[in-house]
């Protein structure tokens, strides 16, 4: 498409708007909500003229359903909209195509976020800047997750330069960023940082939180994957700090794993244990056993490493009655395995031996 055709003047129908609250789920990939009022109210707004078509009808109720969290009656929906649409030409084809890519790629379904994104993509009249961004960057996306690197930067680099050329920040950041991921999952982390620098420059300007966390996060996650521990550290902690402002806990127990981790690989076992401390109170918060079971098992390692065997038994046992609780045979062997060992450590032969009769029992 030619800048001239961008700069087209367009009808920017409703569809496009609703797209923005389809949140896709979370795959390391930026999205942003937006707060130009509800789907219903976008949709009325439009539909009121028309008497709701039969096609915009469908396409109502795909968007219901994908809210309901019923993916595939959506498509369903959606696709029937499009036959409708398609035999009329009529414009909306394009947003119902980029509706079915984002909610494809929601459910993981690539190839067909391809399909669907391709067609878009195809068609004549597709003139709306954003409606193309979207398409662009569920294509980038799409091919990143099947491991087709040069497709995935060939598109989110078209997406990145539409969303300068129409100065749309939000969208800049998130093509910046998703190329990062495009490099780090190639494994070229320094051009991966290269991106994710020049995304939280903008998006510190825009004073976004929620993007700021993300980034945040998706540098140290790169400076963690290039060993720089250090790095890592600085923008995890940072991330933890913006993650519990914005009273999002589960990110954050995500992140605190991996900065336990960046300490412990450099050594710093106290500092270590106390985010894995910080991780397993919010854990017990949300009643998030997997993590809390995950946490017990690395504030033992960690206070082993500190030779504070008793204190590291307390907590493999603690592991050790959730593993029971969970029915999860593999961590209660591991549980048993690693209180064996600590007492052997301590000189508790006796106890040792009953764990270690304990692993023959299972």
């Amino acid at each position: 498409m030619s800048q001239g055709e961008h700069n087209n003047s367009t009808k920017n129908t409703v569809p496009v708007e609703v797209a923005k609250y389809l949140k896709p789920v979370k795959r390391n990939t930026i999205t942003y909500e937006f707060e130009q009022g509800s789907p219903e109210e976008l949709l009325l707004t439009q539909e009121s003229d028309n008497k709701l078509s039969a096609a915009s009808h469908l396409m109502r109720q795909g968007i219901q359903q994908q809210k309901a969290g019923d993916l595939i009656t959506a498509i369903k929906y959606l696709k029937q909209s499009l036959e409708m649409f398609q035999r009329t030409g009529d414009a909306q084809q394009e947003q119902v195509l980029s509706l079915l890519a984002l909610i494809t790629y929601t459910s993981g379904d690539y190839q067909n976020t391809i399909t669907y994104s391709q067609q878009c993509l195809s068609l004549k009249d597709t003139s709306d800047p954003s409606v193309r961004i979207q398409v662009l960057s569920h294509l980038g996306n799409a091919y990143r997750h099947l491991n087709n690197y040069n497709k995935a930067i060939e598109f989110l680099e078209e997406c990145l330069k539409l969303t300068q050329q129409i100065q749309d920040k939000r969208s800049q950041v998130a093509a910046l960023n998703n190329l990062g991921l495009v490099y780090k999952a190639s494994g070229n982390f320094i051009k991966a940082i290269e991106y994710q620098e020049q995304s939280l420059e903008i998006v510190q300007a825009m004073q976004d939180n929620w993007g700021i966390e993300q980034v945040l996060k998706n540098l140290g996650n790169a400076w963690y994957g290039l060993d720089n521990y250090p790095k890592a550290i600085a923008y995890y902690e940072k991330c933890v700090k913006v993650a519990i402002s914005l009273n999002n806990p589960r990110s954050a127990t995500q992140v605190l794993k991996n900065l336990g981790n960046a300490c412990y690989a450099i050594g710093d076992y106290a500092k270590a244990i106390k985010y894995y401390e910080k991780r397993l109170q919010l854990a017990r918060h949300l009643k998030d056993q997997r993590s809390e079971e995950q946490s017990l098992g690395s504030l033992g390692v960690a206070c082993e490493a500190l030779g504070n065997h008793s204190r590291a038994i307390t907590y493999y046992e603690a592991r050790l009655l959730l593993a029971r609780t969970l029915k999860d045979r593999r961590i209660e062997e591991q549980a048993l395995a690693s209180l064996k060992i600590a007492c052997y450590a301590l000189g508790d032969y006796a106890k040792a031996m009953q764990y270690q009769q304990g692993m023959g029992e299972r």
